[in-house]
């Protein structure tokens, strides 16, 4: 399963610094999310363009997990040449994640 079929995503920046939420759509679904999206998981799918630490913060009361990227943006906007120097597409990458189904 991907992780867009029970959550959605924004994306922000701060200089060199990206961050995604991940908001369930249900309620019930926030633990499989904090079960299944780890720092660790979501550095190594970003492991190519982020080369800081990757930190998660739970919000449970928002059914939310937030993870801040540091060193994510090459430089930050005003020194990237990235296309997508604010980093907003990185949240449509997460999303297409795969997740094990929620029987398995």
């Amino acid at each position: 399963m991907k992780l867009r079929e029970i959550a959605h995503a924004r994306t922000g920046d701060k200089g060199n610094i990206s961050n995604i939420a991940v908001i369930a759509y249900q309620p019930e679904d926030f633990d499989f999310l904090v079960q299944h999206l780890s720092e660790e998981r979501v550095g190594a799918l970003f492991s190519d363009i982020v080369h800081g630490p990757v930190k998660r913060y739970e919000l449970p009361k928002l059914g939310a997990l937030n993870f801040v990227m540091s060193q994510a943006l090459g430089g930050g906007v005003t020194r990237s040449l990235a296309l997508d120097a604010h980093g907003k597409s990185l949240s449509a990458y997460l999303l297409d994640l795969d997740l094990p189904d929620r029987g398995a």
